[in-house]
């Protein structure tokens, strides 16, 4: 019986102020070649000059991914040529990466899993290649920007797994703030090696590498189609040819690029220009202090305070609106925020194509809207009023009601006397809920909702109507 091995390779672009080995700006979406010096285009005689910024955002992440860390390192020279590699070598770590022997725990089907983490490697991006009807033109900003390289062992089952620990990963990285993570601008790219073996045996399946997948999900979906591939290959009698392959996302299959006959041969060897690297038990110790709340601690609190598992998914995935919760989560009831953030807010910002920062909703007026609700003031219709309004205008919850006209009616004596007209009006719908009819008293109670505008409040409108009926 065969079953796959799995192993991703992620590679993560860090926001740092300048490059790894220059004083270049490492900014997004600036003019080509805009952000490049010397150190960038490989000019003979310029120096590298490493960055501390670097050193300390790979070191969080090691951390936060539960690594060992080499105190003592050095940088290496990996040679290979290629047109946006201007000195013809990438400098990596390739015999001292910065962590090692660490793990993410994910979570599949209720089922939790360790996937083991061989590396994490610090290192420096290579040109853009951009390509046209006239050509390929070469765009420096990108060369030099800072990259953590984060390996697997090869102990991924399936494309289920694969999806749950990028998704992870993504999370750590988010909150930790040391990359933005979009794949769709290239800030994490994604490589899955994929093989299969015969169950219960040591010996490995002959891999495929698939290169620069677009997406999270196309991740699982180039898995998968690759897991089917090679199945139907070995099964007909054939043997799996050791390639590398892209996935394409308008047909969901991958296409082969290049036959891998021999291994690559990169000829490592120390860089001469970068001295050793010593880490102090105290750097360590300081940058392992600036670690914040991580998604697994938020996951846990959130679950204390009963909030359901889909709000949960939703605020962790968001980062900004996890941030916002986390400002108000201790002062108000949690599941009603919770219920609001994930609904009518979130519902809002998707609608109009806006990011929390966009809006006006504030620490103050959130939970002055919650706990209105909670008096009995307004009612969830009117929170579906009142949020646009907040979130376009700000203000007070107390000014939007006054304007609007919407307190809630929760004197019984006025309750009473809608329902008692209502009844008086509706005489045969009184029989039909005295003959056990479910949906007469339905029907009352939206008789009673339009006559009070939906002022009224549901609950007590409700629990009065039945006690009446019955009186009746």
């Amino acid at each position: 019986m065969l079953e796959p091995t799995i192993g991703i390779e992620i590679h993560v672009e860090l926001k740092s102020k300048t490059k790894v080995f220059s004083n270049s700006l490492n900014k997004f979406d600036s003019l080509p070649n805009e952000n490049i010096s010397l150190i960038d285009i490989a000019y003979p005689g310029t120096l590298p000059k490493l960055n501390k910024e670097v050193v300390v955002m790979a070191l969080k992440a090691a951390l936060a991914l539960n690594c060992k860390i080499n105190k003592e390192m050095s940088f290496d020279r990996k040679n290979y040529f290629y047109p946006d590699l201007a000195k013809g070598y990438q400098i990596t770590q390739n015999r001292t990466p910065i962590g090692y022997d660490g793990y993410l725990t994910i979570n599949v089907s209720g089922q939790p899993k360790k996937i083991e983490i061989e590396r994490i490697h610090i290192e420096e991006d290579t040109a853009k290649s951009i390509h046209g009807q006239g050509g390929t033109v070469l765009d420096f900003n990108r060369s030099g920007v800072p990259l953590i390289e984060i390996v697997t062992k090869p102990v991924i089952s399936n494309d289920q797994e694969a999806v749950a620990y990028l998704e992870g990963i993504r999370e750590i990285l988010l909150y930790l703030g040391i990359s933005d993570v979009k794949i769709e601008e290239g800030s994490m790219r994604c490589d899955a090696n994929v093989s299969l073996k015969e169950k219960d045996s040591d010996i490995l399946g002959t891999k495929t590498e698939v290169k620069n997948i677009g997406s999270i999900s196309n991740v699982g979906a180039s898995i998968l189609y690759e897991i089917n591939r090679q199945r139907e290959i070995i099964e007909s009698g054939q043997k799996v040819i050791g390639e590398t392959r892209r996935f394409d996302d308008k047909t969901g299959t991958t296409i082969s690029m290049r036959v891998k006959e021999t291994n690559n041969d990169y000829r490592y060897f120390p860089e001469p220009n970068l001295p050793p690297l010593h880490l102090t038990d105290e750097f360590v110790f300081n940058v392992k202090n600036e670690i914040p709340v991580l998604p697994s601690e938020l996951r846990e609190k959130y679950i204390s305070l009963d909030i359901n598992q889909n709000n949960i998914k939703t605020i962790i995935g968001n980062y900004d609106l996890c941030h916002f919760f986390e400002s108000v989560v201790d002062m108000v009831n949690p599941v009603i925020a919770s219920n609001i953030l994930t609904g009518d807010v979130l519902n809002y910002l998707n609608k109009n194509k806006l990011e929390v920062k966009d809006i006006k909703l504030t620490t103050d007026n959130f939970k002055e809207l919650i706990e209105t609700h909670e008096l009995g003031e307004i009612s969830s219709k009117h929170i579906k009023e009142i949020i646009p309004i907040l979130l376009e205008k700000g203000g007070t919850v107390k000014a939007i009601i006054e304007n609007l006209g919407l307190k809630q009616i929760n004197n019984d004596d006025l309750i009473l006397k809608v329902i008692k007209n209502i009844i008086d009006n509706n005489e045969q719908s009184v029989i039909d809920y005295k003959n056990g009819q479910d949906r007469a008293l339905k029907y009352l109670m939206g008789q009673i909702m339009k006559e009070t505008k939906g002022q009224v409040n549901p609950t007590k409108a409700s629990e009065l109507l039945v006690q009446e009926l019955n009186n009746n």
